[in-house]
């Protein structure tokens, strides 16, 4: 069953996005995603009362480093911990934000491929998201499609704490390795496919579907 937006160790509660050129993308995704002149998201907003929405935000210096690619912000049991088992698996941590005591706050981090994303502590929300598959501009699914599914779905399973679900794919070439990756219960929170066939010209990022 696919339900990623829970609250829980491996739940996805939103995704951001920071870009150059603010007014331009604006209307771009009000034009595509239908959702008036006043949407969720116009003022940054990456979460409300538990609804995962999407992010646009305005590319300020702070956040130069990151690439220019949605990123889904995925709850962990422990910031740190994650952001250091990204990095021993071949992954970068490209922010980490800490409290005036040392406490990791969120974090940035990018897999072996580039696919950049966020960590953060588990999430309380006051709702939950039942609807949101009928409210315009929420994501629906992720998927990440990449060179070796195998490696990167042994990397998402240490670092967000997801389970990985083989599914049997088969194109002209035969077999290849795509994944379902679950959370406790067997509740499906994002897929990663092997770049094969028709699935050879799309970016190893995470594409937010909504």
């Amino acid at each position: 069953m696919q339900k990623p937006f829970v609250h829980g160790v491996g739940g996805v509660l939103s995704a951001d996005i920071a870009v150059p050129d603010h007014e331009r993308e604006l209307t771009f995704y009000s034009t595509i995603l239908t959702t008036g002149d006043t949407p969720l998201w116009r003022d940054d907003l990456t979460n409300n009362l538990g609804t995962p929405v999407i992010g646009l935000g305005v590319r300020t210096p702070e956040y130069d480093t990151l690439p220019l690619q949605w990123m889904p912000h995925f709850q962990v049991a422990d910031v740190a911990a994650s952001a250091a088992c990204a990095m021993n698996m071949g992954g970068k941590e490209l922010m980490h934000s800490q409290a005036d005591d040392g406490q990791s706050q969120w974090a940035v981090l990018a897999d072996p491929f580039g696919a950049a994303f966020g960590v953060i502590p588990v999430a309380a929300g006051e709702s939950d998201s039942a609807g949101q598959n009928e409210r315009r501009g929420c994501i629906s699914w992720l998927s990440l499609t990449v060179p070796d599914a195998v490696t990167s779905q042994d990397f998402y399973q240490h670092v967000v704490g997801w389970q990985a679900k083989s599914i049997e794919v088969e194109d002209s070439e035969g077999h290849f390795a795509s994944f379902e990756m679950q959370r406790d219960h067997g509740f499906a929170a994002a897929q990663i496919c092997e770049s094969r066939s028709e699935y050879s010209d799309i970016p190893s990022v995470w594409l937010i579907h909504l």
